[in-house]
């Protein structure tokens, strides 16, 4: 017995497997209700499949627009390959049907008549299935179909392959087309089990026919699934047809119809003076591949539209550098392949933070315009509202003017779209005192000065000493006093 390279129809092999060897148990309800899901499974199987092939025969349709000289020997082959296969499916449909309702109610068709809670009135009955298919030799009739089939399905390809323009098309020699007629043989799931794989399988190793081996005081609960079963793997060798008949056009393809520019920095924050590096790239993605490619960011599935292009939110609680893993999956629907790739991001998180510092000096004076800056990290500078407490500010430029007009403590507040309001408290002082300057000549501030050198200035000033604010005092009015010697 081959084994199958789908792994669908291995999963339905070893559950069949699994549930005939319970009938030789004490067939409990629960065992029966897993025949009848069994059956179930094996039907949507079929449709499945079914589907898949038709999908191909599709994709051959289009590719063979192209190439005419391959139309008539392909074409053929189809018609020939889905009358053989629809033709075993029908036949052991029909046996199905007629098991049920002579269980039933025995009016010649299979309808409500025949059930009861869903199920076969006569599903343990094992004296129907036993007389139809043994004694009568329906299932005789199934395997000599069965193995028909087989070698009709592999008739038809090696004939489609020594077609004229399919062997130059393909380069095909006879070696070649020997060969890929026995990969053929080996991957069609359509099995009758040998004289002697009966024998070493029976009981006390007998000699018996493979109708009784099969069917023999089976209940028809468990005669359903195994009929369905040989249904189901006449459809996959159709699929199996389609998919060797797609690789004679030339292969299918995949048309890429959505291109765009893909940027994967290698960080995503950098400090002024510092190089910005990415990877520049053309994404392409086909709408053919609908739901049947996915697309994970650490660990989370990605809805992709027919765009190519899917959306990702996350909120970033904790602050520093982070990572996203990306993987992406793509599965072909001609090629039955699954591709993967995966991709790491990088970028950083920070904190919202605001700042506001004196330009000049680490207070507020009153009298004089006291310039600020003031930021707010991580947000416009549109989005930026500045007041203050105790005293007046007005944005000039790039920065902030505050003016106090008495001593104290002044609060200012900053906030910004997405960020709470922050106060900086301030302290307010009066101006210094101003200290006498003599004219616009040496600077003097007091102390022991020349009888000369006091001639040269003409006039007395006040200067604030060490000030970087723009104020100016004005004198007023002095004293000048003059002692004389001794």
């Amino acid at each position: 017995m081959s084994i199958p390279k789908e792994p669908r129809q291995l999963m339905i092999n070893l559950m069949y497997i699994v549930l005939t060897a319970l009938l030789a148990l004490n067939v409990s309800a629960e065992v029966m209700n897993a025949f009848f899901d069994l059956n179930n499974s094996l039907k949507k199987s079929m449709s499945l499949t079914q589907k898949d092939a038709e999908d191909t025969w599709k994709s051959i349709k289009k590719a063979l627009e192209s190439k005419k000289e391959l139309e008539i020997p392909i074409t053929n082959a189809v018609d020939q390959v889905n009358t053989s296969v629809d033709e075993l499916v029908s036949q052991i449909q029909e046996l199905q049907d007629r098991l049920i309702d002579l269980g039933g109610n025995q009016n010649g068709i299979n309808d409500n008549g025949d059930f009861l809670d869903d199920k076969p009135i006569a599903f343990k009955n094992k004296d129907i299935s036993t007389r139809i298919l043994v004694n009568e030799g329906e299932a005789e009739k199934i395997k000599e179909q069965v193995l028909l089939l087989k070698q009709k399905l592999v008739e038809i390809y090696v004939t489609t392959l020594n077609d004229k323009n399919i062997r130059d098309s393909r380069s095909l020699t006879d070696t070649l087309i020997m060969q890929m007629e026995m990969s053929l043989a080996a991957s069609l799931p359509l099995h009758i089990e040998s004289e002697e794989e009966i024998q070493k399988k029976s009981k006390d190793g007998a000699s018996i026919s493979w109708a009784e081996y099969k069917f023999k005081q089976m209940p028809l609960v468990a005669v359903l699934p195994m009929l369905s079963k040989i249904q189901n793997d006449a459809e996959m060798s159709k699929a199996i047809m389609m998919s060797k008949f797609a690789k004679l056009t030339g292969g299918l393809n995949i048309k890429l119809n959505n291109f765009f520019p893909v940027i994967i920095p290698d960080r995503s924050y950098v400090i002024e003076g510092e190089p910005f590096k990415a990877k520049i790239g053309i994404g392409a993605y086909s709408n053919e591949l609908g739901n049947s490619s996915s697309v994970y960011v650490n660990g989370e599935k990605i809805t992709i539209g027919p765009d190519g292009w899917g959306e990702y939110t996350k909120v970033s609680n904790i602050s520093g550098p982070q990572k996203l893993a990306m993987k992406a999956n793509v599965y072909n629907p001609h090629s039955k392949k699954y591709y993967e790739g995966e991709e790491t991001f990088s970028y950083e998180v920070g904190k919202r933070s605001a700042s506001v510092s004196p330009t000049k000096m680490n207070l507020l004076y009153i009298g004089v315009d006291n310039p600020l800056n003031i930021a707010v990290a991580g947000a416009p500078s549109a989005s930026v509202k500045v007041s203050c407490d105790g005293c007046s500010i007005k944005k000039s430029g790039d920065q902030y003017i505050a003016r106090a007009k008495k001593t104290g403590f002044a609060k200012v507040k900053v906030r910004a779209k997405e960020f709470p309001e922050t106060s900086f408290d301030f302290r307010i002082k009066r101006i210094p005192d101003p200290l006498p300057k003599l004219g616009n000549g040496l600077s003097m501030y007091g102390g022991m000065i020349g009888n000369g050198e006091f001639k040269i200035y003409n006039r007395l000033d006040a200067h604030l000493k060490d000030f970087e604010f723009e104020a100016t005092c004005e004198v007023v009015g002095f004293e000048l006093s003059h002692e004389p010697k001794n």
